[in-house]
This record gives C-alpha cells, sequence and structure tokens, in this order.
C-alpha cells in the first residue's frame, strides 16, 4: 500500500482572481469545503497516513486551516516554497524540494486545485505501480473545452506517450517515483512536462483513463459552477 502523498499547492492562481488576493486557491470552498480538504479526506479513506503540501502563495493560512493533520487522521508536514525560495518553484521543481520530506518510497501526488471527488486512490494501481519498473503512473481524463488537443495519449500496452493521434489532459494525479526526479534540483524551478516526456521517450510512465468527474477550479466560473451543480 502507497501511505504517502503530495498536494501541490504552492500556486498564486491568477486566473482565479480576486478570489485568490485574500486566500489560495486550494483552500476555496467547493460544496462546503476546502478544495484540498477533499483530497486529504479520500487519502485517509484510502490508507494514506503521511501527507506533504508545498505552499508558497498566502502560505501561512494553510497551517492555520488544516493544522498537523490529525482532523483528518493524517499527519501533514509542510514544504513553504515562499518562506525558503521566495516564491513558488513550479511542479517539478516542488516535487525534488519536497522529496526529503517523503520516504523514499512511490507517493501519489495531485494538484490541490483540481475538484475529483470520485478519485478513491484505490490500492490496487498502487500495488501494480509498485511491482513495476516504471518510474510514473498518471491518470488522464478527456480533454475540457479549455485544453481540446490535451497532453498525453497511451499506448495499447498501458504505457504514456508524449505524442499521439489521440491524446488526452493530465490530470494532475498520479502515482510517482522519487527516482523520476533524480536530475531535478532542489530550490529551482521546473516544470514538470519536461520530465515526464523524457521519461515517456524510455518508456517509463504507464498512464490510465480516469473517466469520473474531474474540474480543474482554474476560473472563477468552474468554480461557481461546481457550487450550483450537485
Amino acid at each position: 500500500m502507497t501511505t504517502q502523498a503530495l498536494i501541490l499547492a504552492a500556486g498564486r492562481g491568477d486566473r482565479m482572481r480576486p478570489l485568490t488576493d485574500q486566500t489560495p486557491k486550494p483552500l476555496l470552498r467547493v460544496q462546503g469545503k476546502a478544495l484540498i480538504v477533499w483530497h486529504l479526506e479520500s487519502l485517509a479513506r484510502a490508507g494514506v497516513t503521511d501527507v506533504v503540501i508545498n505552499t508558497a502563495w498566502l502560505e501561512e493560512q494553510f497551517p492555520a486551516a488544516l493544522g498537523d493533520g490529525r482532523a483528518f487522521g493524517l499527519r501533514i508536514s509542510w514544504s513553504h516554497e515562499g518562506a525558503r525560495f521566495g516564491g513558488a518553484l513550479e511542479t517539478a521543481g516542488g516535487i525534488a524540494t519536497a522529496l526529503p520530506l517523503l520516504r523514499d518510497a512511490p507517493f501519489w501526488l495531485v494538484a490541490g486545485d483540481v475538484f475529483m471527488p470520485g478519485f478513491d486512490f484505490p490500492a490496487a494501481d498502487a500495488q501494480r505501480f509498485a511491482a513495476s519498473s516504471v518510474l510514473a503512473h498518471i491518470y488522464l481524463v478527456p480533454n475540457p473545452p479549455h485544453n481540446p488537443k490535451g497532453d498525453f495519449g497511451i499506448s495499447p500496452q498501458g504505457l504514456a506517450l508524449p505524442r499521439a493521434d489521440e491524446q488526452f489532459t493530465y490530470s494532475t494525479l498520479g502515482l510517482y517515483r522519487p527516482g523520476l526526479f533524480q536530475d531535478t534540483p532542489a530550490g529551482k524551478k521546473a516544470a514538470l512536462a519536461p520530465v515526464l516526456r523524457h521519461a515517456m521517450d524510455s518508456g517509463l510512465v504507464a498512464a490510465a483513463l480516469y473517466s469520473g468527474p474531474w474540474t480543474d477550479v482554474g476560473t472563477p466560473e468552474r468554480l461557481a459552477e461546481l457550487n450550483t451543480t450537485r
């Protein structure tokens, strides 16, 4: 069982302004609770015990809102990029910087600003990943209107493809091994897509299509729609 996770919560959320001028995007409320709380509750139900959260924008609000994790049956550790580096380090940079807070073992990764209430962090997927030789297993979703061309494809063998005739959108969720980031320096900005594409070229990233509810809560309009549609 994979018992650790990293939630990405460092971004500024410019497209969500003015809502994010005073509140970090993962702490905005969807259907009665903060976006990030949906993930924390799902992770706890799946048997995850330790969660690392990276922060930057308005980062002091996260410990105040979430505490040490005991309210969710978790232990939360913090990778405060704002205090240490003056701002967010992008996705791969944030992951590499947070790795010392994680055990040298597979971990779940998910962005704190996506809403996917039906995803249960399945233990069977984690077990298959742990027994495999790939460095990441990512979940793709059908392309939303704001990303019609998608990001990656899926081979008949279940491997992620950096380019394909049919592409899907990266959900921000996946299973990862720390080894994927061995060449990504901590404390420096680095994007995730080039890291993934390089590993895909060597057949080291698996992929699956997730068809459950998923929303990138990237605009006030999407947030409002979630809060009016139950």
